[in-house]
């Protein structure tokens, strides 16, 4: 339903595309996995730890809107894109020196607000230079998730062998890396959002089967919160090594790759609805999974394989949904609530649940909590998003 039919395939610029993909998800193959063992090192507690990285979702609710506001009213929204980069390996670099723990929470809301700013305008950059060959987008994307793996595979041994306390310094060349790809990139002719959202935006968004969308979406995301945030602090508890620890998040990427490599041929058979749905139902099974039998490590292994489905699936799907629900313009603005609402809300929120549910069972009764909540996203999706005979996307 794109708006724009020139032919793009030939057009996009796919290599400085998957740059900035590469060097973003790199830093983030650091961030996700380490940075509650850092944040350990340095002296956290707990309750202390789940505040600290809900501010890493809390930023997300406002970071994307503000700075798709900021790109509409520039004539090079390009620039956002650039200054957003610059300013997160500045705030990130505040974290080096030691300091009290009362700082390191301000130098987090400034690093984590600009470090998600900049994704989904480039999302919506991305999908810009793709225009109706938006199926195309897993074969770029994908080179964020080889960034990840290389990074969390590498990490995980540094860190086996020299603690979680120079993380930082190892990151910092990341984000450098990253603002160097930012200044490589170009808009595309048509890409982001132009002005504001408007009322056609907000009525597009009151759509029932759009709205049930971002409910589910927003369910899902608040299940990952034990994730994000405990999944290493969770199995360091249980004994593991740091290099087995980096292996399991690695083997869940590594099926993610081949996911976004081939996800194209489905969408052009399927519905994204179909695999949003899958999607959400491995979810559910995966945190079970992780409550139930953490201790054996075939399970473990698998249940990390489904990653592929409940993040990499579920993420492609969405971007097809938010390009055909929000085409053209519009499409800046619907990253900016899509990211802002489920990846922002429904991520504090459940790095929040997370850290009050800690206590009981050491985790596990978290990660039954997180099953139940993609649970529901499923119900969702399944009566309001999947396509039914006689009914459109309104309704």
């Amino acid at each position: 339903m794109a708006e724009d039919h020139r032919p793009v395939a030939t057009a996009a610029p796919v290599l400085r595309l998957s740059s900035f993909y590469f060097t973003y998800y790199a830093a983030l193959g650091a961030f996700t996995p380490y940075w509650a063992l850092h944040l350990q090192s340095r002296g956290m507690g707990i309750t202390a730890i789940s505040v600290m990285m809900g501010l890493w979702y809390a930023t997300r609710v406002v970071a994307p809107a503000a700075w798709a506001s900021l790109a509409a009213a520039s004539p090079k929204p390009i620039r956002w894109l650039r200054i957003g980069s610059v300013l997160t390996v500045a705030s990130f670099a505040c974290f080096l020196p030691g300091q009290p723990e009362w700082t390191l929470f301000a130098v987090m809301v400034a690093f984590c607000f600009f470090y998600n700013a900049v994704m989904p305008q480039f999302e919506a950059i991305t999908l810009g230079h793709l225009g109706a060959d938006a199926h195309r987008y897993g074969a770029i994307r994908v080179w964020g998730s080889i960034g990840f793996i290389l990074v969390t595979t590498s990490f995980g041994w540094l860190i086996e062998r020299h603690g979680a306390g120079p993380l930082p310094w190892a990151m910092l060349p990341l984000f450098a890396l990253m603002a160097v790809s930012a200044f490589a990139n170009r808009d595309a002719g048509h890409a982001g959002p132009r002005g504001p959202a408007g009322t056609g935006f907000w009525k597009i968004a009151r759509r029932p089967a759009v709205a049930a969308f971002l409910v589910a979406c927003f369910l899902e995301q608040l299940s990952f919160g034990p994730y994000y945030t405990f999944f290493s602090v969770y199995m360091d508890g249980l004994g593991y090594p740091t290099s087995t620890l980096g292996l399991m998040w690695t083997v869940g990427v590594v099926f993610e790759v081949a996911v976004f490599f081939t996800i194209s041929a489905f969408f052009r058979r399927w519905d994204p609805s179909w695999l949003l749905l899958g999607s959400m139902a491995s979810a559910v099974l995966r945190w079970w999974a992780t409550a139930l039998w953490p201790e054996n490590i075939p399970v473990m292994l698998l249940a990390q394989a489904t990653h592929a489905l409940s993040f990499a699936a579920f993420f492609a799907s969405a971007m097809q949904l938010l390009a055909r629900h929000f085409p053209g313009a519009l499409n800046g603005h619907a990253q900016g609530l899509f990211y802002g609402f489920s990846s922002g809300a429904g991520g504090v929120l459940g790095a929040l649940i997370a850290g009050q549910l800690w206590p009981y069972g050491d985790g596990r009764v978290a990660f039954l909590a997180a099953g139940c909540f993609a649970l529901a996203g499923c119900v969702i999706a399944w009566i309001w998003v999947v396509p039914r005979r006689g009914r459109s996307d309104g309704g």
